[in-house]
């Protein structure tokens, strides 16, 4: 008898110690780190970002000809960049639909101020402007 419950015991241990193992390995697999200068923040894809203008963060950048610009998203939402306006959308550029975490990059050579938003959420805007 006492030795069933030792073996019990043993079993639960190893699995646990088991179990603690894999959870850190499979969190460590799982960290995504995207570096972009314009992040899709958490809650983005909810009405009201556009009230305290964070849909996009920023929603402006000035950049140098000639220099790129990545969009993250950091959102739970897909999303996307696309150029123009929602009701007039410019085909210079287009991510796509971004899942969370996916990154979308544009080069600008051309000076000149470039709209964006997002295709799935109207209330997305933003800017690129080029010197």
């Amino acid at each position: 008898m006492i030795i069933g419950i030792i073996t019990v015991i043993m079993i639960v241990i190893i699995g646990l110690i088991i179990s603690d193992s894999s959870v850190e390995k499979n969190s460590e697999e799982s960290e995504v780190v995207v570096k972009g200068d314009i992040i899709m923040p958490t809650k983005s894809s909810r009405p009201g970002c556009q009230e305290i203008d964070k849909c996009y963060i920023p929603s402006a950048i000035v950049i140098d000809s000639g220099n790129q610009v990545t969009w993250v998203n950091e959102d739970s939402a897909f999303h996307s960049v696309t150029s123009g306006f929602y009701d007039e959308p410019s085909e210079l550029f287009d991510s796509g639909h971004l899942a969370p975490y996916e990154s979308f990059t544009v080069n600008f050579d051309e000076k000149g101020t470039y709209d964006f938003f997002c295709t799935l959420h109207p209330w997305m805007k933003g800017q690129v402007i080029v010197e």
